[in-house]
């Protein structure tokens, strides 16, 4: 009890800082209210990402960045208590998961962070949140701006390899993101760079990052700007943008992405609006005769203050959660689990 009366002190506080400030809405009195919220972490909730347990999803886990140089990745049982910490690192942001990557010989799932201070990635094994790098990856070599932050995972249907897609604090346009493919070496996982790609408005940053591996794309927020849409398998020789939408719908930072599959090819984008504490919702499948034209279909109000990363799943994780979870970072060092149905409830509203 008191670990929730701590929570909800916190989460007092900052709501009122946040009103306090004129860039930022408060929570708005009709949002969405968690379904649970995870224990506090010491320093400064970033990125979650979701792991299904295969045997047993009721027992998936969600893992959290805690962005600190004595940061590091927690990972949270579904009802938000904390299972465990990973070694110390050195301000880690954002993480994505993958599963079956092949190490030894054995498929490994793997939980891949940015490790912004020492300009590496990060990769752990999971469930049991061990890292198996190393020590990390150098990423941007040769570069003289580094500084790694989005990250997110691409898994070719095709052969089954793993790619990580990793942004960074700035960079030059036409190249600010590097893919890099992951395998095993030995006992550990390696990487190497295979494509450079992405435009950049000079704006802000880019650190939302996002791929659908049924599809084959990947989505980016080019903070300030928009949402950025792109061919995922490198092997295309591809790097043509194929949509940029969302320009004029957020009050500031285009942030945290999320996809939500109904089917293989339905479902939804969605983007948070970090300083009006809402998600932007999208047609993941675009328009009828044109599937990259993503035009507004809702915004979700939450009680998540000033989102900067989310993630979504459509499986049912149980009781709670039948038709899958939406979990997004919120201030006050906690990220808040939302059962599907009530952010589904939303958009139904908004089509009407």
């Amino acid at each position: 009890m008191k670990n929730k009366s701590l929570v909800a002190l916190l989460l007092l506080a900052v709501s009122f800082t946040a009103c306090k400030d004129d860039k930022l809405a408060p929570v708005q009195p009709n949002a969405v209210k968690p379904t649970a919220v995870t224990e506090a972490l010491p320093h400064d909730t970033d990125d979650p990402s979701i792991w299904i347990n295969p045997t047993d999803p009721s027992k998936s886990i969600i893992v959290g960045t805690d962005k600190d140089t004595d940061g590091g990745l927690y990972a949270f049982d579904l009802n938000g208590k904390i299972l465990k910490k990973s070694i110390p690192l050195k301000r880690p942001n954002n993480v994505d998961i993958a599963y079956g990557l092949i190490i030894d010989g054995k498929k490994v799932d793997v939980a891949v962070t940015t490790e912004r201070e020492s300009n590496k990635i990060r990769i752990f094994s999971l469930p049991d949140l061990e890292p198996i790098d190393n020590g990390g990856i150098e990423v941007f070599e040769g570069e003289t701006q580094r500084d790694p932050m989005g990250v997110a995972l691409y898994t070719r249907p095709s052969d089954q390899k793993i790619f990580a897609i990793v942004g960074r604090k700035t960079g030059p346009s036409g190249s600010y993101l590097w893919q890099y493919e992951l395998s095993g070496n030995g006992k550990f996982a390696a990487a190497k760079v295979v494509r450079k790609f992405g435009t950049y408005s000079g704006k802000k940053e880019i650190e939302a990052i996002a791929v659908d591996n049924e599809l084959g794309f990947v989505y980016y927020c080019d903070e300030q700007a928009g949402i950025r849409k792109y061919k995922a398998d490198p092997a295309l020789n591809d790097n043509k943008e194929l949509a940029f939408f969302g320009q004029k719908d957020f009050k500031a930072d285009h942030e945290g992405i999320a996809i939500y599959k109904k089917t293989d090819s339905t479902g939804y984008i969605l983007v948070s609006n970090q300083q009006a504490n809402s998600f932007m919702v999208y047609p993941r499948e675009g328009a009828s005769g044109n599937p990259n034209s993503h035009t507004l279909l809702a915004e979700v109000p939450t009680s998540t203050i000033e989102c900067d990363g989310a993630d979504v799943t459509s499986v049912n994780l149980g009781p709670k959660y039948k038709n899958g979870l939406f979990v997004a970072m919120s201030n006050g060092m906690t990220f808040h689990y939302y059962t599907w149905d009530l952010i589904q409830k939303r958009i139904d509203e908004a089509k009407k």
